[in-house]
C-alpha cells in the first residue's frame, strides 16, 4: 500500500497525483452527464424520410415540383422521368 502521509502530510508527488485524480473524476463526470444528455444516440427520436421532406420544403430548400415529385417516389407511386433524345 502506498504510504500517503509522511510526517503528518502529504509530499509534493502524492499532492500532485491527488491534484490529478480530482481533475480525472471531475472531468469523467462531466462527460458522463452530457453523455446521458445528447440528443443523439440509440435512444434519440429519428427523422422519418417524409418529416425531412416537409423540413426541406418549409425551408424552401425544395420548390414545390421538386417536393411533390419526392412525396411521389415516398408514397411508392411512379415518377414520369423526362425521356433523353
Amino acid at each position: 500500500m502506498m504510504n500517503w502521509y509522511r510526517d503528518g502530510g502529504m509530499d509534493g508527488g502524492s499532492m500532485i497525483f491527488m491534484g490529478l485524480l480530482w481533475i480525472l473524476v471531475i472531468g469523467l463526470g462531466i462527460w458522463f452527464v452530457t453523455w446521458l444528455t445528447r440528443r443523439e444516440g440509440p435512444n434519440a427520436p429519428q427523422e422519418t424520410p417524409r418529416q425531412i421532406l416537409d423540413r426541406r420544403f418549409a425551408l424552401g430548400e425544395l420548390d414545390s415540383a421538386e417536393y411533390a415529385k419526392a412525396r411521389r417516389l415516398l408514397d411508392g407511386h411512379a415518377v414520369e422521368t423526362d425521356k433523353i433524345k
